[in-house]
């Protein structure tokens, strides 16, 4: 029988013949390779320790090429199965966007999230940076962190076997020249379906359906694979994340102790952190987001990704000129520039819901003036999340040399399950590449994107409004953040450069981070 259930599911006929009773065949056969039912109900404790690389796809270098490698991490966990509580211990030696060390632990009960700094004494080698202070896990951390321990943990087929009503049936997936059998599974506010390797009958991929902020809907799963018998029960040992097919995180396994006496207090929180915590985030959750920024280490633990922690004002205009706003308040900013009959705008960072925002912002203080254009400093994730609710409103794309495929398969994506934008055809928005230099001109403005030599991405375009003498810059320099170094950097120089190749004179520069700066100490810096 068991075969024959088989067959028909991997001969694509899987979603009507799926019934519960096969559905705890499967679930069964998976528990038995697995060590048992039984050995899994009887692991109380567990101490897991590995290694783990991290890295970036949306942080790459060129547009729709290899994926920056960000971070490489050793790791410490151990796991309460009765308290259904779980820290982990984390040293993380971040590579991008600039190399520093962290080392901290997170605690994760079944009601919040902490995470557990470390004082100054704890500064890394290179003394670069802190680790980042104790506090309560924001709502969304929290979800994020929640659904991943519970994807990759051993007791999900027990919570599979013991909760049948959230078990429903799903099509076999093929992924490469393999037919897996798969099941859904549902519960809380997300949905994993566990795909089911077809020799061994182990678990071997459980997947979500995301939304991403560039790519739309998205896949996103754990990878399971050389499992070992460890702690008495068998452990995959090679874990990797792969977002829509790629490789995201991979993790090592390299100890596993089962049911270890645990040290009193450690999962003690902090006085001081204690009742702090925001409530679990849901609905509409941006796990890539979360997951991802965290990758990097640039995630600000807000419960609302456009927003610093220590915002409390939200986002805002400022004028910087005549006709010239700034869309500051959140972690990354735009600019809108004022034509005679339409604007222009600078970045579409984060989502579209800061997108939404700042077009209805601007439509507010220039009425009955559309957005024309949406100049995109550069590709990566953080700077052109808002992207479509721009393609959305009608502006042409204009972006740097090289990148205009890269945007291209972006807007040919679905994007059912984005929040904050009704789904529809974005293919034939128009897009202008710049080689060189792009002029945006009303006959009295006049805007243009210089393309820049830079060291931090491809295709990277600087602002310029010749008449407000006010340029815009991303990344390479974060005007009014922080003061300068007393030495120029190769992300610096590569303004400055590109300000003598232009030809042109600023007074000011504004920031698709920070706020705003004078142009000349940083030429000073430069020797200019």
């Amino acid at each position: 029988m068991k075969r024959a259930l088989l067959m028909l599911l991997l001969l694509g006929v899987g979603i009507g013949v799926t019934t519960p009773s096969y559905a705890q065949e499967l679930i069964h056969g998976a528990l038995t390779a697995m060590g048992g039912a039984d050995a899994l109900t009887q692991v109380k404790t567990l101490v897991v320790k590995g290694t783990v690389r991290f890295w970036e796809p949306e942080q790459s270098m060129v547009a729709s090429g290899e994926p920056r490698h960000a971070a490489d991490a050793t790791f410490e966990m151990t796991g309460d199965f009765t308290a259904h509580a779980v820290r982990v211990d984390w040293v993380k030696n971040f590579l991008y966007p600039s190399p520093r060390t962290f080392q901290f632990s997170e605690i994760i009960t079944p009601e919040a999230g902490y995470v557990i700094g470390i004082d100054s004494n704890g500064r890394n080698k290179q003394n670069r940076e802190t680790n980042p202070p104790g506090h309560a896990m924001s709502g969304l951390r929290f979800t994020a962190t929640q659904r991943e321990l519970r994807r990759a943990s051993p007791s999900l087929l027990l919570d599979m076997r013991n909760h049948p009503d959230k078990v429903s049936a799903s099509p076999a997936i093929t992924i490469g020249s393999v037919t897996y059998p798969a099941l859904t599974y549902q519960p809380g506010p997300y949905a994993f379906i566990v795909m089911f390797d077809p020799q061994t009958r182990l678990p071997a991929r459980i997947r979500t359906l995301d939304y991403d902020n560039v790519w739309g809907d998205s896949t996103y799963d754990l990878t399971l694979a050389d499992w070992r018998t460890l702690g008495g029960v068998q452990i995959a040992t090679s874990q990797h994340y792969e977002f829509n097919g790629k490789v995201v995180a991979e993790i090592k396994i390299t100890d596993v102790h089962a049911n270890t006496p645990l040290p009193a207090g450690r999962f003690e929180v902090p006085a001081a952190l204690q009742g702090t915590a925001p409530k679990p985030a849901s609905g509409n959750v941006p796990y890539q987001w979360v997951l991802r920024r965290q990758f990097i280490g640039t995630y600000l633990d807000s419960d609302h990704p456009s927003f610093d922690t220590r915002a409390t004002d939200g986002l805002r205009l400022v004028e910087l000129a005549p006709g010239v706003q700034h869309a500051v308040g959140g972690s990354h900013h735009s600019l809108i520039v004022e034509l005679g009959d339409a604007l222009a705008v600078f970045d579409a960072p984060v989502s579209d819901w800061q997108a939404n925002w700042t077009i209805a912002a601007a439509q507010a203080k220039y009425p009955g003036k559309p957005i024309k254009y949406l100049v995109l400093t550069h590709h990566h994730m953080d700077h052109v999340g808002g992207f479509r609710a721009y393609a959305a409103a009608g502006a042409t794309l204009v972006v740097g040399k090289g990148n205009a495929d890269h945007f291209r398969k972006m807007l040919a994506m679905p994007f059912t399950r984005n929040p904050d934008l009704t789904p529809r055809d974005l293919s034939k928005t128009p897009i202008v590449e710049v080689a060189d230099k792009y002029t945006i001109s009303d006959g009295k403005r006049q805007v243009t994107a210089y393309l820049a030599e830079n060291p931090h991405a491809n295709g990277m375009l600087i602002g310029y409004i010749a008449d407000a003498q006010l340029g815009f810059v991303t990344d390479l320099w974060s005007p009014g953040a922080a003061p300068l170094p007393d030495k120029i950097t190769p992300a610096l120089a590569a303004v400055v450069n590109t300000v003598k190749k232009a030809g042109i004179t600023p007074l000011k520069f504004a920031g698709g981070h920070g706020a705003t700066s004078d142009y000349a100490p940083l030429a000073a810096l430069a020797g200019n």
